[in-house]
């Protein structure tokens, strides 16, 4: 009971948080877009002023509605935005002057946003969208401060209502120029809004905000400036205007009319324009939704948000309205507000829907002065001003670089070629870490990095005094042409002095054609050095897709048959281990079962003994792959292995296996339950078709009844060669730790 009460308190908690998010954001969204609206329409004439508001406030209901429910991207706000006012208004001017006729004109600019719609669908349905994803932090931080200065400057004029031809330099530096009511209004709005959260947490603060402003302009309405109670040539407010049904009407079905009495324009004339609208629309949405997440720690859907925003942009010129985009300035009022969902956004459609048959009169009297104060609090909100201790570190220097050259190009150019440039940047830093990271995780030698085959301890004297002359290098990161350099230079000393030379790709997660190339002429000079390259691990599957194995061998490089080739770094230690133990005249024979008393462990024992020994061993071929025993299957044999060889593994819960040790000819294994009889601990398996000696526990201890010497003989024999392996297995340990 208890958590159902939760859910409905939670809930009831979101809808009041989108209600008023929805309210706040449709207050700043309206006025903007009946400025966008007017601003692409009026180069027709005055007359269509009062249409191109419709547009805009039209634009603001049917996005919100439409791309909100379909987008479901948490607080974002959609409405007409300057991207949209920007182009169709220069495609208007231009028309205009080229002197096409004004049905012409509209026909025009109906076809462009109907087909840049159709493109924003496409872009979200082949997934376009996702590359968004891709955006460096630091691309997004500078984004998001350059988005908050332009809000900054571009609201500061409104605040003082400086004149139109003032720029807000000469403007800041001549307070003359300032409209005091203005300045107060906005003043009150920004101080109420900041200290918001400590009057009320049930109001939010834009709201609280915005009241404080009306209420100050009024006061000072009725006792100092009675001039300011009339909404003629008054603007310190928003203004008088009106929304008509037969306008809206006729707003919808002039495109349709022009349709079939106008000839079609040209494709170049409607293609070219609506890719790049639809290209700056996309863009502008999916930076504001990159912001947002940055914000509020959330995750939105671009490819579904991109299809939401086609589809609003569709019904809104369908239905006489302005395109738009998800908009920064509407959307982080909503937040501000308390907006927590998509639904946030579905209400500013509605209120802007209640606004344009009902709301007119009461909007027009909200000063400009409490929004442009409103959005200047947030836009410094916005800034990173967290980045500034990049500075501290030289290494996070050029990260700050970054940030501040977004947010000065965001501010000299336009946010596109900023975003553009921060991605170039960001590019080019991750491309300077990958030359400056090592491509060489660990340089090892043969004489200190073994395999993991059980060896004599003859065989590892020779190891350790031939092993030098193999180098392992074990290689990780990205091998492209900013570090084939780097990679050649650490191997390129070696290629004189060393015999087999071993290249570990487990770790590589990119290669270029670059890479490859110089892998192949490291080929080439071992192999004129009579020498022998070594490729293991080499990736079928990398991050990127790409087979890797497949990719070196379109190359080249497995195609030279000097080349060995192996699926485990292990395998390649143990062949090139067997090559030096047989150049070094250590006889290795794997084709003949090895005897019982030829085994090192039994060396001490006389005659009579080793026959003894012999009648209670069982010879048990296995063939390849087969198991020999499992983990915790019971164990009572001490077993030999007379011929092949034999893997150890552990068995893990995940199905992952770890390869302990490999056993060769001449060595024993299932010694911890032949000693103690408890079951096996480990996985063991032939490796090639295999012959081993078992001997029994309970023969053998019949035996050593019969003979107490032979027991202790054969138990410290079994004692000596543990050690022998355990102090093998702590220098391995110790060089891995050291390297």
């Amino acid at each position: 009971m208890g958590y159902s009460n939760l859910a409905i308190s939670i809930n009831k908690q979101n809808l009041s948080g989108d209600i008023w998010g929805g309210f706040a954001a449709m207050l700043v969204a309206l006025p903007s877009a009946i400025a966008f609206g007017v601003t692409i329409f009026s180069p027709l004439g005055s007359e269509f002023g009062a249409r191109g508001a419709l547009a805009g406030m039209l634009g603001v209901a049917t996005l919100g509605l439409i791309a909100s429910l379909i987008g479901k991207t948490q607080r974002l706000i959609s409405a007409p935005c300057a991207p949209a006012a920007a182009i169709l208004s220069a495609l208007t001017i231009q028309m205009n002057l080229q002197g096409i006729e004004f049905s012409t004109i509209l026909l025009l600019l109906f076809l462009i946003v109907i087909l840049s719609s159709g493109l924003q669908v496409t872009f979200g349905v082949l997934q376009i969208g996702k590359l968004i994803r891709y955006m460096p932090f630091t691309v997004v931080s500078g984004y998001l401060s350059g988005v908050g200065l332009i809000i900054i400057l571009s609201q500061l004029p409104k605040w003082l209502a400086l004149p139109k031809d003032v720029k807000l330099l000469a403007g800041l530096g001549n307070p003359s120029l300032w409209q005091i009511p203005s300045v107060i209004i906005g003043l009150v709005t920004a101080v109420i809004m900041v200290l918001g959260p400590k009057i009320s947490n049930k109001v939010p603060a834009v709201i609280q905000g915005l009241f404080a402003g009306m209420i100050t302009y009024f006061l000072l309405a009725f006792t100092l400036l009675p001039e300011l109670l009339t909404l003629t040539n008054n603007h310190l407010v928003i203004g008088h205007f009106t929304a008509s049904s037969d306008g809206m009407m006729e707003m919808i079905l002039d495109p349709w009319k022009s349709i079939g009495r106008i000839a079609l324009p040209s494709w170049t004339q409607v293609f070219i324009p609506a890719i790049t609208l639809a290209v700056l629309l996309s863009i502008d949405t999916l930076k504001t939704c990159v912001v947002l997440d940055a914000l509020t720690g959330s995750r939105h859907n671009s490819n579904r948000e991109l299809i939401g925003q086609g589809v609003g942009n569709l019904m809104a010129t369908l239905l006489g309205g302005v395109p738009g985009a998800g908009t920064m300035g509407a959307t982080l009022v909503n937040k501000a507000s308390g907006g927590n969902t998509h639904y946030s956004g579905v209400f500013q459609g509605l209120w802007a829907l209640l606004a344009v048959l009902l709301l007119t009169p009461i909007i027009a009297w909200i000063p400009i002065a409490s929004l442009s104060a409103l959005l200047v609090v947030i836009g410094l909100k916005m800034i990173d001003w967290k980045s500034i201790s990049l500075l501290r570190s030289k290494d996070t220097i050029l990260d700050f670089l970054v940030i501040l050259t977004v947010i000065i190009i965001a501010n000299v150019f336009s946010l596109i070629t900023a975003s553009g440039v921060g991605v170039a940047l960001a590019i080019l830093m991750f491309i300077r870490e990958q030359i400056h990271t090592s491509t060489i995780r660990n340089k090892a030698y043969g004489n200190k990095m073994f395999s993991k085959r059980f060896r004599s301890q003859s065989e590892r004297q020779v190891l350790e005094s031939e092993g030098a002359s193999t180098v392992i290098f074990e290689l990780q990161g990205s091998l492209f042409f900013g570090t084939t350099d780097q990679l050649y230079t650490a191997i390129e000393p070696e290629i004189d002095r060393a015999k087999y030379i071993l290249l570990d790709f487990l770790r590589v997660q990119s290669l270029d054609v670059t890479a490859g190339h110089m892998i192949e002429r490291i080929q080439h000079l071992i192999n004129e050095k009579n020498s022998t390259l070594v490729i293991t691990r080499l990736q079928e599957n990398l991050p990127s897709g790409r087979d890797l194995k497949s990719y070196i061998d379109h190359i080249g490089v497995l195609s030279n048959k000097s080349t060995k080739l192996f699926d485990d770094i292990n395998d390649a230690l143990e062949w090139i281990e067997d090559k030096i133990l047989i150049e070094s005249g250590v006889v290795i024979d794997h084709l003949s079962a090895k005897p019982l008393r030829d085994f090192e462990i039994f060396s001490g024992l006389n005659e009579a003994e080793l026959n003894a020994l012999e009648k209670c061993s069982l010879l048990t071929a296995y063939k390849k792959d087969q198991n020999i025993f499992k983990a915790h299957t019971a164990g009572h044999e001490l077993m030999l292995v007379a011929m092949g060889q034999v893997k150890i593994t552990l068995d893990f819960h995940s199905g992952k296996k770890l390869h302990l040790s490999t056993l060769g000819q001449g060595q024993f294994f299932g010694e911890m339950s032949f000693v103690d009889g408890r079951p096996h601990s480990a996985d063991a398996t032939a490796m090639e078709d295999t012959i081993i000696i078992g001997i029994s526990r309970a023969c053998f201890k019949r035996l050593s009844n019969d003979d107490p010497l032979m027991e202790a003989s054969i138990l410290r024999s079994i004692a000596l060669a543990l050690s022998d392996r355990l102090r093998h297995l702590n220098k391995e340990l110790l060089e891995a730790k050291e390297q």
